[in-house]
Protein backbone atom coordinates (compact mmCIF):
# COMPACT_ATOMS: atom_id res chain seq x y z
CA UNK A 1 0.00 0.00 0.00
CA UNK A 2 2.79 2.40 -0.04
CA UNK A 3 3.49 2.21 -3.28
CA UNK A 4 0.12 3.26 -3.92
CA UNK A 5 -0.34 6.12 -1.49
CA UNK A 6 2.30 8.18 -3.20
CA UNK A 7 0.06 8.30 -6.20
CA UNK A 8 -2.87 9.26 -4.47
CA UNK A 9 -4.26 12.79 -3.28
CA UNK A 10 -5.26 11.76 0.39
CA UNK A 11 -5.31 9.56 2.60
CA UNK A 12 -8.85 9.10 2.24
CA UNK A 13 -8.35 7.91 -1.39
CA UNK A 14 -5.70 5.99 -0.14
CA UNK A 15 -7.90 4.32 2.57
CA UNK A 16 -11.23 3.87 0.15
CA UNK A 17 -8.64 1.94 -2.06
CA UNK A 18 -7.53 -0.37 0.33
CA UNK A 19 -11.03 -1.21 1.27
CA UNK A 20 -12.55 -2.05 -2.44
CA UNK A 21 -8.97 -3.75 -3.22
CA UNK A 22 -8.76 -2.26 -6.40
CA UNK A 23 -5.12 -1.44 -7.86
CA UNK A 24 -3.96 1.79 -8.28
CA UNK A 25 -6.29 4.56 -9.05
CA UNK A 26 -6.28 7.69 -11.21
CA UNK A 27 -6.09 10.78 -9.31
CA UNK A 28 -9.51 12.06 -7.71
CA UNK A 29 -10.90 15.06 -8.83
CA UNK A 30 -10.72 17.71 -6.53
CA UNK A 31 -14.69 18.57 -5.76
CA UNK A 32 -16.89 15.86 -4.82
CA UNK A 33 -20.06 15.85 -6.79
CA UNK A 34 -23.05 16.38 -4.10
CA UNK A 35 -25.83 14.29 -4.80
CA UNK A 36 -29.01 15.37 -2.94
CA UNK A 37 -31.56 12.60 -2.14
CA UNK A 38 -35.00 13.83 -1.12
CA UNK A 39 -35.72 10.18 0.85
CA UNK A 40 -39.00 11.57 2.04
CA UNK A 41 -40.28 11.36 -1.48
CA UNK A 42 -40.84 8.72 -3.66
CA UNK A 43 -42.24 8.33 -7.02
CA UNK A 44 -43.33 5.80 -9.40
CA UNK A 45 -41.97 1.97 -8.66
CA UNK A 46 -38.92 0.62 -10.56
CA UNK A 47 -41.11 -2.65 -11.84
CA UNK A 48 -38.53 -5.39 -11.12
CA UNK A 49 -39.30 -6.66 -14.62
CA UNK A 50 -36.95 -4.40 -16.27
CA UNK A 51 -34.18 -6.64 -15.02
CA UNK A 52 -35.55 -9.40 -17.75
CA UNK A 53 -33.60 -11.49 -19.51
CA UNK A 54 -33.34 -12.65 -22.74
CA UNK A 55 -32.36 -16.16 -24.59
CA UNK A 56 -32.74 -16.61 -28.17
CA UNK A 57 -31.88 -20.08 -30.77
CA UNK A 58 -28.91 -18.18 -31.22
CA UNK A 59 -24.96 -19.74 -31.79
CA UNK A 60 -24.39 -21.18 -27.73
CA UNK A 61 -26.74 -19.05 -25.75
CA UNK A 62 -29.08 -21.84 -26.11
CA UNK A 63 -27.22 -24.63 -27.08
CA UNK A 64 -24.06 -25.40 -24.43
CA UNK A 65 -24.84 -21.87 -23.02
CA UNK A 66 -27.85 -23.59 -21.05
CA UNK A 67 -28.78 -26.51 -22.44
CA UNK A 68 -26.36 -29.23 -22.39
CA UNK A 69 -28.87 -33.22 -22.59
CA UNK A 70 -29.60 -34.88 -20.28
CA UNK A 71 -26.60 -37.40 -20.86
CA UNK A 72 -23.73 -34.74 -20.43
CA UNK A 73 -21.21 -35.21 -18.25
CA UNK A 74 -21.58 -31.21 -17.10
CA UNK A 75 -23.97 -31.03 -14.12
CA UNK A 76 -27.44 -30.65 -15.64
CA UNK A 77 -31.26 -31.17 -14.24
CA UNK A 78 -32.81 -32.45 -16.79
CA UNK A 79 -30.39 -31.17 -19.37
CA UNK A 80 -30.32 -27.44 -18.12
CA UNK A 81 -26.97 -26.79 -17.09
CA UNK A 82 -27.02 -26.54 -12.68
CA UNK A 83 -23.89 -23.59 -12.72
CA UNK A 84 -26.05 -21.19 -14.56
CA UNK A 85 -29.09 -22.16 -12.90
CA UNK A 86 -27.05 -21.38 -9.84
CA UNK A 87 -26.13 -18.31 -10.68
CA UNK A 88 -28.80 -16.97 -12.34
CA UNK A 89 -31.12 -17.43 -9.06
CA UNK A 90 -29.19 -14.90 -7.26
CA UNK A 91 -29.86 -12.45 -10.01
CA UNK A 92 -33.84 -12.72 -9.29
CA UNK A 93 -34.32 -13.23 -12.87
CA UNK A 94 -37.93 -11.94 -13.06
CA UNK A 95 -38.53 -12.80 -16.74
CA UNK A 96 -37.33 -14.59 -19.62
CA UNK A 97 -38.04 -13.49 -23.11
CA UNK A 98 -38.19 -16.66 -25.53
CA UNK A 99 -37.76 -18.13 -28.66
CA UNK A 100 -36.73 -15.36 -30.24
CA UNK A 101 -35.83 -12.52 -31.46
CA UNK A 102 -35.18 -12.90 -35.14
CA UNK A 103 -35.94 -16.53 -34.76
CA UNK A 104 -39.30 -16.77 -33.22
CA UNK A 105 -40.56 -15.43 -36.26
CA UNK A 106 -39.57 -18.58 -37.85
CA UNK A 107 -40.37 -20.99 -34.94
CA UNK A 108 -43.40 -23.43 -35.10
CA UNK A 109 -43.76 -24.73 -31.45
CA UNK A 110 -44.91 -28.14 -32.14
CA UNK A 111 -41.43 -28.50 -34.04
CA UNK A 112 -40.14 -28.44 -30.13
CA UNK A 113 -42.52 -31.28 -28.16
CA UNK A 114 -42.89 -34.43 -27.94
CA UNK A 115 -39.88 -36.83 -27.79
CA UNK A 116 -36.77 -35.49 -28.53
CA UNK A 117 -35.38 -38.06 -31.66
CA UNK A 118 -38.89 -37.74 -33.20
CA UNK A 119 -38.19 -33.38 -33.61
CA UNK A 120 -37.64 -31.78 -36.80
CA UNK A 121 -34.13 -30.74 -37.25
CA UNK A 122 -33.80 -27.22 -39.34
CA UNK A 123 -31.29 -24.93 -40.21
CA UNK A 124 -31.27 -21.70 -38.54
CA UNK A 125 -31.53 -19.05 -41.20
CA UNK A 126 -31.07 -16.21 -39.34
CA UNK A 127 -28.12 -17.31 -37.14
CA UNK A 128 -25.06 -18.97 -38.53
CA UNK A 129 -26.51 -21.42 -40.68
CA UNK A 130 -26.26 -24.62 -38.51
CA UNK A 131 -28.71 -27.01 -37.91
CA UNK A 132 -31.40 -26.21 -34.96
CA UNK A 133 -32.37 -29.69 -33.46
CA UNK A 134 -35.47 -28.61 -31.51
CA UNK A 135 -34.16 -30.19 -28.58
CA UNK A 136 -34.80 -27.55 -26.65
CA UNK A 137 -38.36 -26.32 -26.85
CA UNK A 138 -41.62 -25.10 -24.62
CA UNK A 139 -41.46 -28.24 -21.92
CA UNK A 140 -37.63 -27.53 -21.70
CA UNK A 141 -38.02 -24.32 -21.46
CA UNK A 142 -41.17 -23.52 -19.10
CA UNK A 143 -38.80 -26.41 -16.93
CA UNK A 144 -35.90 -23.58 -16.87
CA UNK A 145 -37.94 -20.86 -15.64
CA UNK A 146 -39.27 -22.56 -13.24
CA UNK A 147 -35.80 -23.38 -12.25
CA UNK A 148 -35.02 -20.33 -11.65
CA UNK A 149 -37.92 -18.38 -10.80
CA UNK A 150 -38.49 -16.22 -13.82
CA UNK A 151 -41.81 -15.55 -15.56
CA UNK A 152 -42.29 -17.10 -18.83
CA UNK A 153 -42.08 -13.77 -21.83
CA UNK A 154 -42.96 -16.00 -25.19
CA UNK A 155 -43.16 -14.24 -28.47
CA UNK A 156 -45.52 -15.93 -30.55
CA UNK A 157 -44.32 -16.35 -34.38
CA UNK A 158 -46.57 -13.87 -36.46
CA UNK A 159 -43.55 -13.30 -39.37
CA UNK A 160 -44.38 -17.08 -40.68
CA UNK A 161 -46.87 -18.34 -38.33
CA UNK A 162 -51.10 -17.78 -38.30
CA UNK A 163 -52.82 -16.88 -35.55
CA UNK A 164 -54.36 -20.73 -35.34
CA UNK A 165 -50.96 -21.50 -34.68
CA UNK A 166 -50.54 -18.82 -32.06
CA UNK A 167 -53.84 -19.44 -30.25
CA UNK A 168 -53.01 -23.69 -30.35
CA UNK A 169 -49.56 -22.66 -28.53
CA UNK A 170 -51.07 -20.77 -26.17
CA UNK A 171 -54.17 -23.11 -25.66
CA UNK A 172 -51.73 -25.79 -25.09
CA UNK A 173 -49.52 -24.30 -22.03
CA UNK A 174 -52.53 -22.87 -20.28
CA UNK A 175 -55.40 -24.77 -20.69
CA UNK A 176 -56.28 -26.56 -17.06
CA UNK A 177 -55.65 -29.95 -16.80
CA UNK A 178 -57.58 -32.63 -19.26
CA UNK A 179 -60.23 -29.60 -19.88
CA UNK A 180 -59.10 -29.92 -23.85
CA UNK A 181 -57.76 -31.93 -26.58
CA UNK A 182 -54.02 -30.06 -26.66
CA UNK A 183 -54.32 -30.08 -22.19
CA UNK A 184 -54.17 -33.78 -22.73
CA UNK A 185 -51.23 -33.98 -25.47
CA UNK A 186 -49.19 -31.53 -22.97
CA UNK A 187 -49.98 -33.87 -20.06
CA UNK A 188 -48.80 -37.06 -22.43
CA UNK A 189 -45.68 -35.53 -23.04
CA UNK A 190 -44.93 -35.07 -19.34
CA UNK A 191 -46.65 -31.98 -17.73
CA UNK A 192 -50.55 -32.09 -17.05
CA UNK A 193 -50.86 -29.05 -15.34
CA UNK A 194 -51.11 -26.17 -17.14
CA UNK A 195 -48.41 -23.18 -16.72
CA UNK A 196 -48.40 -19.46 -16.50
CA UNK A 197 -47.33 -17.42 -19.58
CA UNK A 198 -47.56 -13.84 -17.61
CA UNK A 199 -46.03 -11.71 -20.53
CA UNK A 200 -46.60 -12.62 -24.70
CA UNK A 201 -44.60 -10.77 -27.50
CA UNK A 202 -47.06 -10.17 -30.74
CA UNK A 203 -44.34 -11.01 -33.20
CA UNK A 204 -40.64 -9.12 -32.92
CA UNK A 205 -39.23 -6.54 -35.14
CA UNK A 206 -41.72 -7.02 -38.51
CA UNK A 207 -40.44 -4.33 -39.64
CA UNK A 208 -37.22 -6.33 -40.56
CA UNK A 209 -36.53 -9.91 -39.97
CA UNK A 210 -40.14 -10.32 -38.99
CA UNK A 211 -41.77 -10.23 -42.49
CA UNK A 212 -40.57 -6.43 -43.83
CA UNK A 213 -44.41 -5.45 -43.15
CA UNK A 214 -45.34 -1.99 -43.17
CA UNK A 215 -46.73 -0.50 -40.03
CA UNK A 216 -50.39 -0.48 -41.08
CA UNK A 217 -50.14 -4.40 -42.31
CA UNK A 218 -48.75 -5.28 -38.94
CA UNK A 219 -51.40 -3.67 -36.92
CA UNK A 220 -53.78 -5.59 -38.81
CA UNK A 221 -51.74 -8.54 -37.96
CA UNK A 222 -51.69 -8.01 -34.35
CA UNK A 223 -54.93 -7.11 -33.57
CA UNK A 224 -55.84 -10.44 -35.51
CA UNK A 225 -53.38 -12.42 -33.16
CA UNK A 226 -54.24 -10.18 -29.93
CA UNK A 227 -57.79 -11.55 -30.74
CA UNK A 228 -57.17 -15.28 -30.90
CA UNK A 229 -54.09 -15.47 -28.65
CA UNK A 230 -56.67 -16.53 -25.52
CA UNK A 231 -54.68 -17.33 -21.55
CA UNK A 232 -56.76 -20.45 -20.74
CA UNK A 233 -54.76 -20.33 -17.20
CA UNK A 234 -58.02 -19.19 -14.35
CA UNK A 235 -55.38 -17.74 -12.23
CA UNK A 236 -54.88 -15.17 -15.35
CA UNK A 237 -57.95 -14.42 -16.73
CA UNK A 238 -58.82 -11.18 -14.35
CA UNK A 239 -57.14 -8.20 -13.23
CA UNK A 240 -53.48 -7.93 -12.65
CA UNK A 241 -52.69 -11.26 -12.78
CA UNK A 242 -54.13 -11.52 -16.72
CA UNK A 243 -51.80 -11.74 -19.38
CA UNK A 244 -49.81 -8.96 -20.57
CA UNK A 245 -49.73 -8.34 -24.82
CA UNK A 246 -46.58 -6.63 -26.09
CA UNK A 247 -47.21 -5.01 -29.61
CA UNK A 248 -44.09 -4.24 -32.09
CA UNK A 249 -42.86 -0.68 -31.57
CA UNK A 250 -39.60 1.35 -32.16
CA UNK A 251 -38.39 0.73 -35.52
CA UNK A 252 -34.61 1.68 -35.47
CA UNK A 253 -34.80 5.66 -35.73
CA UNK A 254 -38.76 5.80 -36.97
CA UNK A 255 -41.95 5.88 -34.65
CA UNK A 256 -44.31 4.41 -37.66
CA UNK A 257 -45.24 1.51 -35.90
CA UNK A 258 -45.54 3.13 -32.45
CA UNK A 259 -47.67 5.75 -34.14
CA UNK A 260 -50.18 2.99 -36.03
CA UNK A 261 -50.40 0.62 -32.84
CA UNK A 262 -51.54 3.33 -30.51
CA UNK A 263 -53.77 4.90 -32.75
CA UNK A 264 -55.32 1.90 -33.36
CA UNK A 265 -55.41 0.65 -29.41
CA UNK A 266 -56.97 4.01 -28.85
CA UNK A 267 -60.42 3.03 -30.90
CA UNK A 268 -60.00 -0.48 -30.23
CA UNK A 269 -63.24 -2.96 -30.25
CA UNK A 270 -63.77 -5.34 -27.22
CA UNK A 271 -62.18 -8.14 -28.88
CA UNK A 272 -58.63 -7.76 -28.73
CA UNK A 273 -56.23 -5.63 -26.44
CA UNK A 274 -52.47 -5.02 -25.43
CA UNK A 275 -50.92 -3.87 -22.70
CA UNK A 276 -47.53 -2.52 -23.98
CA UNK A 277 -45.59 -1.38 -26.91
CA UNK A 278 -41.92 -2.39 -26.96
CA UNK A 279 -38.63 -0.58 -27.90
CA UNK A 280 -35.43 -1.99 -29.37
CA UNK A 281 -32.16 -0.13 -28.82
CA UNK A 282 -28.43 -1.75 -29.22
CA UNK A 283 -25.31 0.31 -28.42
CA UNK A 284 -23.21 -0.02 -31.16
CA UNK A 285 -21.41 3.56 -31.83
CA UNK A 286 -22.90 3.37 -35.62
CA UNK A 287 -24.26 0.27 -38.15
CA UNK A 288 -22.81 -1.88 -38.43
CA UNK A 289 -21.72 -2.93 -35.18
CA UNK A 290 -17.79 -2.57 -35.48
CA UNK A 291 -16.73 -1.43 -32.02
CA UNK A 292 -13.93 -4.16 -30.47
CA UNK A 293 -15.17 -5.57 -27.28
CA UNK A 294 -11.58 -5.23 -25.85
CA UNK A 295 -8.56 -3.59 -26.70
CA UNK A 296 -10.11 -0.61 -27.81
CA UNK A 297 -9.24 3.03 -25.88
CA UNK A 298 -11.28 6.10 -24.03
CA UNK A 299 -12.25 7.46 -27.57
CA UNK A 300 -13.65 3.85 -28.49
CA UNK A 301 -15.05 4.00 -24.55
CA UNK A 302 -16.60 7.23 -25.50
CA UNK A 303 -18.23 6.89 -28.09
CA UNK A 304 -20.37 3.87 -26.80
CA UNK A 305 -20.98 5.40 -23.94
CA UNK A 306 -22.06 7.88 -25.90
CA UNK A 307 -24.19 5.97 -27.80
CA UNK A 308 -26.01 4.17 -24.71
CA UNK A 309 -27.04 7.28 -23.48
CA UNK A 310 -29.47 8.33 -26.34
CA UNK A 311 -31.40 5.30 -25.01
CA UNK A 312 -32.77 8.27 -22.75
CA UNK A 313 -33.95 10.38 -25.55
CA UNK A 314 -35.81 7.43 -27.12
CA UNK A 315 -37.80 6.42 -24.97
CA UNK A 316 -38.87 10.25 -24.40
CA UNK A 317 -39.82 10.24 -27.50
CA UNK A 318 -41.90 7.10 -28.16
CA UNK A 319 -43.71 8.25 -24.18
CA UNK A 320 -44.66 11.25 -26.77
CA UNK A 321 -46.26 9.34 -28.94
CA UNK A 322 -48.01 6.72 -26.66
CA UNK A 323 -49.25 10.33 -24.77
CA UNK A 324 -51.00 11.46 -27.63
CA UNK A 325 -53.14 8.06 -27.38
CA UNK A 326 -52.89 7.20 -23.87
CA UNK A 327 -52.02 10.23 -21.49
CA UNK A 328 -53.17 8.04 -18.70
CA UNK A 329 -49.95 5.50 -19.16
CA UNK A 330 -52.56 2.51 -19.38
CA UNK A 331 -49.54 1.09 -21.69
CA UNK A 332 -46.41 0.04 -21.07
CA UNK A 333 -43.07 0.13 -22.91
CA UNK A 334 -41.02 -2.73 -23.18
CA UNK A 335 -37.46 -2.17 -23.79
CA UNK A 336 -37.28 -6.00 -24.98
CA UNK A 337 -33.75 -6.16 -26.82
CA UNK A 338 -31.12 -3.98 -25.47
CA UNK A 339 -27.47 -4.08 -24.53
CA UNK A 340 -23.76 -3.70 -26.73
CA UNK A 341 -23.88 -5.19 -29.76
CA UNK A 342 -20.15 -5.00 -30.86
CA UNK A 343 -17.60 -6.43 -33.04
CA UNK A 344 -17.83 -10.54 -33.19
CA UNK A 345 -15.10 -12.40 -31.72
CA UNK A 346 -12.18 -13.00 -34.03
CA UNK A 347 -12.47 -16.42 -35.27
CA UNK A 348 -16.25 -17.02 -34.25
CA UNK A 349 -19.04 -17.54 -36.41
CA UNK A 350 -20.03 -13.93 -36.89
CA UNK A 351 -23.91 -15.19 -36.87
CA UNK A 352 -23.39 -16.17 -33.46
CA UNK A 353 -22.93 -12.76 -32.46
CA UNK A 354 -20.28 -13.71 -29.85
CA UNK A 355 -18.38 -10.67 -27.92
CA UNK A 356 -15.96 -10.33 -24.59
CA UNK A 357 -17.88 -8.44 -21.95
CA UNK A 358 -15.52 -5.35 -20.54
CA UNK A 359 -15.90 -3.17 -17.57
CA UNK A 360 -17.08 -0.31 -20.21
CA UNK A 361 -19.92 -3.34 -20.23
CA UNK A 362 -20.80 -2.89 -17.03
CA UNK A 363 -20.51 0.94 -16.63
CA UNK A 364 -23.46 1.29 -20.35
CA UNK A 365 -25.53 -1.39 -18.22
CA UNK A 366 -25.84 1.08 -15.14
CA UNK A 367 -26.49 3.82 -16.95
CA UNK A 368 -29.08 1.70 -18.86
CA UNK A 369 -30.75 0.90 -15.63
CA UNK A 370 -30.61 4.06 -14.09
CA UNK A 371 -32.77 5.80 -17.74
CA UNK A 372 -35.36 2.60 -17.13
CA UNK A 373 -35.64 3.99 -13.98
CA UNK A 374 -35.86 7.22 -14.44
CA UNK A 375 -39.09 6.71 -16.83
CA UNK A 376 -40.53 3.56 -14.56
CA UNK A 377 -43.82 5.56 -15.40
CA UNK A 378 -43.43 3.94 -18.54
CA UNK A 379 -40.67 1.27 -18.69
CA UNK A 380 -42.32 -1.88 -17.03
CA UNK A 381 -40.12 -4.46 -18.52
CA UNK A 382 -36.93 -4.41 -20.09
CA UNK A 383 -34.87 -7.45 -21.83
CA UNK A 384 -31.07 -7.63 -22.04
CA UNK A 385 -29.34 -9.36 -24.83
CA UNK A 386 -28.63 -11.71 -24.43
CA UNK A 387 -28.42 -14.08 -21.53
CA UNK A 388 -25.56 -16.56 -21.95
CA UNK A 389 -22.72 -16.48 -24.89
CA UNK A 390 -24.41 -14.00 -26.85
CA UNK A 391 -24.05 -10.13 -26.95
CA UNK A 392 -23.86 -8.24 -23.64
CA UNK A 393 -23.88 -11.96 -21.57
CA UNK A 394 -25.03 -12.64 -18.33
CA UNK A 395 -22.60 -15.39 -18.31
CA UNK A 396 -20.25 -16.96 -20.63
CA UNK A 397 -19.50 -21.01 -21.10
CA UNK A 398 -17.07 -22.96 -22.54
CA UNK A 399 -17.58 -27.14 -22.02
CA UNK A 400 -17.90 -27.53 -18.35
CA UNK A 401 -16.38 -23.89 -17.71
CA UNK A 402 -18.22 -21.10 -16.68
CA UNK A 403 -17.90 -16.80 -15.81
CA UNK A 404 -19.54 -14.53 -14.85
CA UNK A 405 -18.82 -10.70 -16.52
CA UNK A 406 -19.10 -7.28 -15.48
CA UNK A 407 -22.63 -7.34 -16.52
CA UNK A 408 -23.73 -10.33 -14.46
CA UNK A 409 -22.11 -8.81 -11.12
CA UNK A 410 -24.58 -5.29 -11.89
CA UNK A 411 -27.30 -7.18 -12.54
CA UNK A 412 -26.89 -8.83 -9.11
CA UNK A 413 -25.52 -5.72 -7.80
CA UNK A 414 -28.86 -3.52 -8.51
CA UNK A 415 -31.64 -6.55 -6.89
CA UNK A 416 -32.34 -4.26 -4.13
CA UNK A 417 -33.57 -1.58 -6.76
CA UNK A 418 -36.29 -4.32 -7.54
CA UNK A 419 -40.04 -3.07 -6.95
CA UNK A 420 -38.37 -0.09 -5.16
CA UNK A 421 -39.78 3.25 -5.22
CA UNK A 422 -38.02 6.02 -7.13
CA UNK A 423 -36.93 8.72 -4.94
CA UNK A 424 -35.66 12.22 -6.17
CA UNK A 425 -32.27 12.82 -7.02
CA UNK A 426 -30.68 16.31 -7.99
CA UNK A 427 -26.74 16.69 -8.80
CA UNK A 428 -24.73 17.89 -11.07
CA UNK A 429 -22.86 15.46 -13.62
CA UNK A 430 -20.02 17.28 -14.95
CA UNK A 431 -18.08 16.67 -17.63
CA UNK A 432 -15.96 14.10 -19.17
CA UNK A 433 -14.56 15.36 -22.83
CA UNK A 434 -12.65 13.28 -24.94
CA UNK A 435 -12.32 14.51 -28.90
CA UNK A 436 -16.20 15.62 -29.82
CA UNK A 437 -17.90 13.39 -27.34
CA UNK A 438 -19.27 15.11 -24.08
CA UNK A 439 -20.26 12.91 -21.58
CA UNK A 440 -21.88 13.17 -17.80
CA UNK A 441 -19.12 12.65 -15.60
CA UNK A 442 -20.98 10.62 -12.52
CA UNK A 443 -24.67 9.54 -12.82
CA UNK A 444 -26.87 8.63 -10.03
CA UNK A 445 -30.31 7.00 -9.09
CA UNK A 446 -32.37 6.50 -5.83
CA UNK A 447 -34.54 4.32 -4.73
CA UNK A 448 -36.29 3.55 -1.06
CA UNK A 449 -37.63 -0.91 -0.75
CA UNK A 450 -40.43 -2.41 0.89
CA UNK A 451 -38.64 -1.49 4.39
CA UNK A 452 -38.17 1.81 3.85
CA UNK A 453 -34.41 1.32 3.09
CA UNK A 454 -32.94 4.18 0.67
CA UNK A 455 -30.48 2.24 -1.98
CA UNK A 456 -28.23 4.87 -4.18
CA UNK A 457 -26.45 3.53 -7.35
CA UNK A 458 -23.60 6.04 -8.50
CA UNK A 459 -21.49 5.71 -11.89
CA UNK A 460 -18.57 7.13 -12.46
CA UNK A 461 -18.22 7.42 -16.23
CA UNK A 462 -14.85 8.96 -16.27
CA UNK A 463 -12.54 6.34 -17.25
CA UNK A 464 -9.30 8.60 -16.16
CA UNK A 465 -9.72 9.85 -13.02
CA UNK A 466 -11.46 8.74 -9.77
CA UNK A 467 -13.68 11.23 -8.14
CA UNK A 468 -15.84 11.19 -4.68
CA UNK A 469 -19.21 11.93 -4.00
CA UNK A 470 -20.95 13.22 -0.59
CA UNK A 471 -24.62 12.75 0.29
CA UNK A 472 -26.25 15.00 2.46
CA UNK A 473 -28.76 14.26 4.85
CA UNK A 474 -27.37 10.55 5.48
CA UNK A 475 -24.17 9.42 8.35
CA UNK A 476 -23.62 5.96 6.51
CA UNK A 477 -23.29 4.64 3.44
CA UNK A 478 -22.34 0.72 2.24
CA UNK A 479 -22.28 -1.62 -0.54
CA UNK A 480 -20.15 -2.41 -3.40
CA UNK A 481 -18.37 -1.11 -5.70
CA UNK A 482 -17.45 -2.51 -9.50
CA UNK A 483 -14.48 -1.19 -11.34
CA UNK A 484 -11.51 -2.42 -12.68
CA UNK A 485 -7.67 -1.82 -13.74
CA UNK A 486 -8.85 -0.59 -16.92
CA UNK A 487 -12.33 -0.12 -18.63
CA UNK A 488 -11.38 -2.78 -21.39
CA UNK A 489 -10.89 -5.59 -18.54
CA UNK A 490 -12.44 -8.60 -18.90
CA UNK A 491 -12.68 -12.05 -17.03
CA UNK A 492 -11.85 -15.21 -18.35
CA UNK A 493 -12.15 -18.40 -17.48
CA UNK A 494 -8.39 -18.49 -16.40
CA UNK A 495 -8.99 -15.32 -15.00
CA UNK A 496 -12.55 -14.82 -13.60
CA UNK A 497 -12.40 -12.29 -10.92
CA UNK A 498 -10.74 -9.37 -12.70
CA UNK A 499 -13.69 -7.77 -12.44
CA UNK A 500 -15.83 -8.21 -9.39
CA UNK A 501 -17.70 -6.23 -6.24
CA UNK A 502 -15.46 -5.39 -3.78
CA UNK A 503 -17.12 -3.69 -0.30
CA UNK A 504 -17.19 -0.11 -0.25
CA UNK A 505 -18.10 2.24 2.97
CA UNK A 506 -18.75 6.16 3.07
CA UNK A 507 -16.97 8.64 5.34
CA UNK A 508 -19.24 10.33 7.61
CA UNK A 509 -18.75 14.32 7.70
CA UNK A 510 -20.09 17.76 8.79
CA UNK A 511 -21.68 17.60 4.77
CA UNK A 512 -22.92 14.20 5.01
CA UNK A 513 -21.45 10.94 3.51
CA UNK A 514 -19.05 10.78 1.08
CA UNK A 515 -18.09 7.66 -1.38
CA UNK A 516 -14.92 7.88 -3.17
CA UNK A 517 -15.61 6.15 -6.71
CA UNK A 518 -12.61 4.67 -8.84
CA UNK A 519 -12.22 5.80 -12.62
CA UNK A 520 -15.15 3.81 -14.67
CA UNK A 521 -16.83 1.91 -11.53
CA UNK A 522 -20.61 1.39 -10.64
CA UNK A 523 -21.47 1.88 -6.47
CA UNK A 524 -24.49 0.33 -4.94
CA UNK A 525 -24.82 1.36 -1.24
CA UNK A 526 -27.66 2.09 1.19
CA UNK A 527 -27.68 5.39 2.93
CA UNK A 528 -28.72 5.40 6.27
CA UNK A 529 -28.60 8.95 8.94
Amino acid sequence: MKAVAKTIRTALLAATTALIGIGTPALAKDAAVEVKIDAAQTGPVIDRHIFGQFAEHLGSGIYGGLWVGKDSPIPNVRGIRSDVVGALKALKVPNVRWPGGCFADEYHWRDGIGPADKRRVQINTNWGGVPESNAFGTHEFMDFAEMIGADAYISVNIGSGTAAEASAWIEYMTAETGATTLAKERAANGHPNPWKVPILGLGNENWGCGGAMSATHYVEEMKRFANFTRNFNPAQREGAARMKRIAVGWDSDKLDYTEEVMKAWKDHVYSWDIEGVSLHKYTTGGWPPHLPATGFGNEEYAIAIADTLTMDSLITRQSATMDKYDPEKKLMIAVDEWGAWLAPTPGSNPGFLQQQNSMRDGVLTALNVNIFARHADRVKIANIAQMINVLQAMILTDGSKMVLTPTYHVFRMYVPFQDAQTTPVTFDAGKYVNGKHTLPSVDAMAAKDKAGQVWVSLVNVDPEAGTSVTIPGFRTASGEVLTAPKADSVNTFAAPSVVSPKAIAGKASGKGVTITLPPHSVAVVKVSN
